[in-house]
């Protein structure tokens, strides 16, 4: 399994350009599955797993790797598709980082990595069961692979906890934000829900888009309907990963944009370490928030917030 993953450094000269590699996986029958490779650390052979008392019932243990407890999720089970079945000996698990957190995937087995284009990954279906569990589908060798929104299973594991307290938030600031608008962009539905539980004692007008394309569209409506954007828009907070326009496109858009250009923008991404610092760099966001932290999310675009504003910093 060693030869499936290939070097970070090869992989971030796709970043910017609106590329993804995925790694394709199955979960015990036909269909395919994929994650974006830069959430991989590994792919590799189940080691024994320990197991724990009072475990969620998706999660099929623990085990150690370089000296960290690392829990081990079927990941068939924990999009409701059933345990999967498997003589452990044969199994296979993916080692994933997600917001900070290392975890592992069991999965029936590893196919290949792909090189796609973001225009070719399109918002998945409504439905119950799985389809919960997709945050974005493809087409690959003319059969449908389905993205899953690992964040949601995270979530559902470990549920996140984001409410703060009157402290966390800068009266003076929100009085003069009050009714302001925000643009959150992020094709998780857990993302948007827990941005929102951080953002809403603001008083702002919180707006969502789903993906980079559907939020440039509306920027670009809003320029045609003659709106005061760099006033009344206070921020963007996009993620980096999502259908049909990554956020490192979408801010390079931004930049482009004479009348846009100076927007303020935060990097909120499940994807972590010093690679995403120096796309921020390069792209030319203003911020970086790793998912999901939310005290640290909300000194930081309360920050960002009063730099715009030329508000001093609270005493």
């Amino acid at each position: 399994m060693s030869g499936v993953l290939s070097s970070v450094d090869a992989r971030t000269k796709l970043v910017g350009q609106n590329r993804l590699e995925l790694l394709l996986f199955h979960l015990g029958g036909s269909q395919h599955f994929a994650i974006n490779v830069f959430k991989v650390q590994e792919v590799m052979q189940m080691p024994r797993l320990t197991r724990i008392p009072d475990r969620h019932p998706v999660v099929r243990g623990v085990t150690h790797l370089r000296g960290q407890t690392v829990p081990v999720v079927d990941l068939r089970h924990a999009i409701q598709m059933g345990p999967l079945k498997l003589d452990e000996d044969d199994a296979t698990i993916i080692v994933t980082e997600y917001n900070m957190t290392v975890q592992a995937f069991l999965v029936g087995g590893v196919d290949r990595i792909v090189n796609m284009n973001w225009n070719e990954i399109l918002p998945p279906p409504g439905g119950s069961g799985r389809q919960h569990y997709l945050t974005a589908i493809t087409r690959i060798d003319d059969k449908i692979v389905e993205i899953i929104d690992v964040e949601k299973v995270l979530a559902e594991i470990a549920p996140y906890h984001s409410n703060l307290s009157e402290d966390a938030y800068d009266q003076e600031l929100m009085e003069a934000i009050r009714g302001k608008d925000i643009l959150i962009v992020d094709d998780s539905h857990v993302a948007i829900e827990q941005m929102r539980s951080v953002l809403g004692p603001l008083g702002l007008n919180i707006i969502e888009a789903n993906n980079g394309l559907e939020a440039y569209q509306l920027l670009m409506h809003w320029k045609e309907e003659g709106r005061d954007i760099e006033n009344n828009l206070m921020m963007i907070i996009t993620d980096a990963e999502m259908p049909e326009m990554d956020g490192y496109m979408l801010t390079t858009e931004i930049r482009r944009d004479p009348e846009l250009k100076n927007t303020t923008i935060i990097l909120h991404t499940s994807l972590s370490g010093n690679f995403n610092k120096a796309m921020v760099e390069k792209v030319g966001c203003d911020g970086f928030l790793s998912k999901f932290a939310p005290k640290e999310m909300a000194k930081e675009v309360q920050k960002l917030m009063r730099k715009k504003l030329g508000l001093a910093e609270p005493s």
